[in-house]
């Protein structure tokens, strides 16, 4: 699907507020209500726009710690990958997971209560992992840039 400029508004314009009503939306890209909700449609059904969702305050909900962990396992191991994967599901700690080139791979980004927490899920969960070989975690001490917003990537082609 290529992208104009009226579509981009609108995804900026959600990436802002997504819970922004379709009158006020079309106000602010300058459509009529239904030719916003067409696009809107369109992008959804597109898969451009994947879903809606809470952004939820980690610290306010007695999240403390955040980490980074890199994992390496033994690939001698019949379906390793596969039955990490399922682990990796499994465990609320893990946010987010990459499978990675390089020394490790495996990266999550992990978060905790607190360092005890995070102690008990490395140590009775993550290191008691079939075919778990190496583990190094990261703490991270401060976000200093987060974005979930794509669009600049997409204008800057």
């Amino acid at each position: 699907m290529n992208l104009d400029s009226t579509d981009l508004r609108i995804l900026h314009q959600l990436q802002q507020d997504g819970r922004i009503s379709n009158q006020e939306l079309a106000e602010k890209v300058a459509l009529s209500p239904s030719a916003c909700l067409r696009r809107l449609r369109l992008l959804e059904s597109e898969g451009i726009i994947c879903g809606y969702r809470a952004v939820l305050n980690a610290e306010r909900l007695g999240i403390e710690l955040e980490a980074i962990v890199h994992v390496s396992l033994r690939q001698d191991i019949e379906d390793w990958h596969e039955t990490f994967i399922k682990k990796v599901q499994s465990w609320p700690e893990v946010v987010t997971a990459y499978v990675i080139t390089g020394a490790s791979n495996y990266v999550l980004r992990v978060q905790a209560r607190n360092l005890k927490h995070f102690s008990d899920f490395i140590v009775n969960h993550l290191n008691r992992t079939a075919g778990v070989t190496d583990i190094r975690s990261e703490i991270v001490l401060q976000k200093i840039k987060e974005r979930d917003e794509l669009l600049d990537l997409v204008v800057r082609k």
